[in-house]
């Protein structure tokens, strides 16, 4: 059987990692959510839950809310940003201003 490299997405948007960078979004929309993993800790995970080891979880994420054009100066594409306590947070707040943000006219 053949497979086929169907790319990341989360709630119909698709999901590209570049290093400590998570985009959010697509470059042929007006916007795009930029994540930037700022800090990690480091985790046990609990036992019988996989394989024993340490995980390193995202502590300190940044999130900014960003338009595509590239007319635009890169300093003033940011529409919208804040901080969260996990990558989990990051995605939720991202995933409301990233909808909000390509539903208006």
């Amino acid at each position: 059987m053949a497979t086929t490299n169907k790319p990341l997405e989360y709630k119909g948007h698709p999901l590209r990692r570049k290093d400590n960078i998570i985009y959010y979004g697509s470059m042929t929309d007006k916007y795009i959510i930029m994540m930037q993993v700022m800090d990690t800790k480091t985790v046990t995970p609990v036992s019988g839950a996989g394989e024993a080891g340490e995980l390193k979880v995202a502590s300190k994420v940044s999130v900014q809310l960003q338009l595509t054009d590239p007319a635009v100066k890169s300093r003033d594409r940011v529409v919208k940003k804040t901080e969260k306590a996990s990558l989990y947070a990051a995605m939720d707040v991202a995933s409301v201003w990233l909808e909000r943000a390509l539903s208006q006219k």
